[in-house]
Formats: C-alpha cells, sequence, structure tokens
C-alpha cells in the first residue's frame, strides 16, 4: 500500500501526470521523501498551523458532556503542540475525553495526507478511526479548524455512527473555496491575478482532460467551487462537495441529507477578515450563484441550497439548530476566551459569562 494511500487511479494514469510535472514531482517525492515534502508544506502560504495555547482554564466535573473529536486545517497535524493544546483545554473544561483525530499514523502522514488524500478518502480514514475508538460509541460533538471542517461535514452526511450531537465549524470550508488562499481581500472583487488563477485551476479541476486526476488525488480539488465552473458537468458529476450539496439532481442522496439533519446544532464560526476562505461567507453555509464570475456571495438564506433545501440546510435551520458565531481577525485567529465560550455554549449548554 502507497505510504499516503493515494488513488489507485494515480498509478493507472502517471501518462497524465506527465502532463502536470509539478503534481508529478509532488506525488513521487511523497513516496520518496515524506520529510522533505513537510519541509515544502511549511514554507506554502496554504499551510496554517494553530499555535499552542495556555491551558489556564477552570476544570469541568468528570464525564459532565459528551466527548469531543477534533479535524485539524491544512498544513496542520494532530500531532502538532497546538492542536494537542487545544485538545487538552477542551477535555479540560467539559471534563470529557477530546481527541483529534488524523488521516495519518504520524506527523508527516497526517500533515501530507491534507493535501495528497482526497476528501473523500480522507472522510472515509477518519470515520473508521472514529468508529475503532470505543471512547467514541455513544456518539461526540465535534470542533474543526479551517479545512478540518470539510472532514467533520463529510463524516456528518456519509457516516454520522456513532452520531454528532454538535458541530463547531471554526472559519470552515464547509461551502468550498473559489479562490486561491491569500490572494484576495473579502468583500471586494477579485483583482486580476487572483481571477486568473481561479480561471486555471477551475479549469484544471472541471474542465481539461485532467479533471478526474486532480479530483482523484487533491484533496483540496475536491472542495474548489469557483462558480464560474459550478454549472459544468464535470463538477456537478464528480466533485465531491457537489455531491454533499446534492447539486445533481440526478443522483440525489437522500442518507446525505438524512444525516445533515440528525445533528442536533451547528455552530457556523467566520472570520470576518480572512485571507483563506472565499468568500467568507461560505463559513456561515453562503456562497456564490453558479456561473457568476465572482460575483458578492449570497447570504444562506438566498443561496440555491437553502431555497431548495438541496441537503437540508432549511429544515435545519427552521429547526432552529444553527447559530452563527464571528471574529474579527485573520483565519483561525481567536482567542482563548472564544475558544472556551464556544466550547461552554455549544457543548456544555452554558449561556453565563466565560471564566478562565
Amino acid at each position: 500500500m502507497k505510504t499516503f494511500m493515494l488513488a489507485a487511479s494515480v498509478a493507472a494514469a502517471s501518462a497524465n501526470l506527465e502532463q502536470m510535472p509539478n503534481l508529478k514531482n509532488l506525488v513521487e517525492l511523497a513516496e520518496k521523501s515524506p520529510e522533505e515534502v513537510m519541509e515544502h508544506i511549511k514554507q506554502s502560504p496554504l499551510s496554517k498551523q494553530l499555535p499552542e495555547i495556555e491551558i489556564d482554564t477552570v476544570e469541568g466535573a468528570p464525564n459532565s458532556a459528551l466527548p469531543t473529536v477534533l479535524g485539524h486545517g491544512m498544513g496542520d497535524s494532530c500531532f502538532n503542540p497546538g492542536m494537542a493544546s487545544i485538545g487538552t483545554a477542551i477535555s479540560k473544561r467539559t471534563g470529557s475525553y477530546a481527541r483529534c483525530v488524523p488521516t495519518g499514523g504520524n506527523i508527516i502522514t497526517d500533515t501530507v495526507n491534507g493535501f495528497l488524500l482526497n476528501m473523500d478518502k480522507s472522510v472515509d480514514v477518519f470515520a473508521e478511526k472514529i468508529r475503532a475508538d470505543p471512547k467514541l460509541k455513544g456518539g461526540f460533538n465535534a470542533i474543526g479548524f479551517s479545512q478540518g471542517n470539510s472532514l467533520i461535514r463529510g463524516y456528518i452526511q456519509k457516516y454520522n455512527d456513532p452520531p454528532v450531537n454538535t458541530f463547531v465549524s471554526v472559519h470552515g470550508t464547509v461551502m468550498g473555496v473559489a479562490a486561491f488562499p491569500n490572494c484576495f481581500q473579502q468583500e471586494k472583487p477579485l483583482g486580476l491575478i487572483c481571477a486568473a488563477l481561479a480561471d486555471a485551476l477551475g479549469t484544471l479541476a472541471f474542465e481539461s482532460p485532467l479533471a478526474d486526476l486532480a479530483q482523484s488525488i487533491l484533496f483540496q480539488a475536491n472542495y474548489w467551487r469557483p462558480t464560474p465552473y459550478t454549472t459544468s458537468k464535470t463538477y456537478i458529476e464528480k466533485s465531491q462537495i457537489a455531491q454533499w450539496n446534492n447539486e445533481n439532481s440526478a443522483n440525489i442522496n437522500a442518507t446525505y441529507t438524512a444525516n445533515f439533519k440528525a445533528v442536533k446544532q451547528y455552530a457556523m464560526v467566520r472570520a470576518l477578515k480572512d485571507s483563506m476562505v472565499y468568500p467568507n461567507e461560505g463559513e456561515h453555509w453562503g456562497s456564490q450563484p453558479d456561473g457568476t464570475k465572482f460575483e458578492q456571495a449570497q447570504d444562506m438564506k438566498d443561496t440555491k441550497f437553502y431555497k431548495q433545501n438541496l441537503f437540508g440546510l432549511k429544515d435545519v435551520d427552521a429547526a432552529g439548530k444553527i447559530h452563527f458565531e464571528t471574529t474579527t481577525g485573520d483565519h483561525l485567529e481567536f482567542t482563548n476566551t472564544e475558544l472556551y465560550g464556544w466550547v461552554d455554549k455549544y457543548f456544555l449548554g452554558k449561556s453565563a459569562d466565560v471564566v478562565v
């Protein structure tokens, strides 16, 4: 088995990989020297690791809440000190078990899989590890950071067994992205360079003969959602996020909708100055209209997903299960007080002021 469980189609499509030399080099390097790939990831503007936090919080009563599952972001790992410290802090706060669930067996494979294990396969590994943990068999709360929220959303819709009670999405890619990270300003039109990159990546992911290959390897290609391409046949039929959204009217998945509706509450945290997720309205279940050239994003209730209730979004909102939070800064910038406040409010059901 390949080190990073790359899709079987990669080997079969080696000729196609020759047409994407940079991706070919990355895949081969991941097999030969994953440590070297780690160094490239560390230098990449796509990488965003959470810093280690000071664990100074009140201790919860033992087993006073459901256990918590954490999902880490792109370029980060469950084995990094930052994610470990957040898990420890949440466990202390709730008095219950907390675990960051990786898709790899160590810091290197877990980090690299965040790029080279596609989103659907990553969700399968995530689910397998959750199901193998006896401490999670009765259900759990989940909190994701950035790309980790795509893992949790996929787990909910595809599996949700054991079930997720509450899902807190911190600056999440739950509705995909439409522009290259660090290449835009929120609430402003994409500039020429960003729009050109988005067009090129959209063509690669959805229109070129290499689209299947890109979708089979790259995690990010599976939630890449530039709106000029969201009406294309390839996007509708091949994109993983399109499947979760039930955008293919010929292939509606009722299980995805039922599982999405089964979660008791969603808390969606949006970074107002996010430089990684565009548009950041997506962190609140918003999106840009299909077929548009990167126009102003719609709020949740104005989207086709809500109006047509494609995956249960309208039903979940009507049931009062969706809650919105904001942070004032950039991507994954939040304070300890904000983190503990979300834990208290959504995992412990407390409405009192946070005590740290």
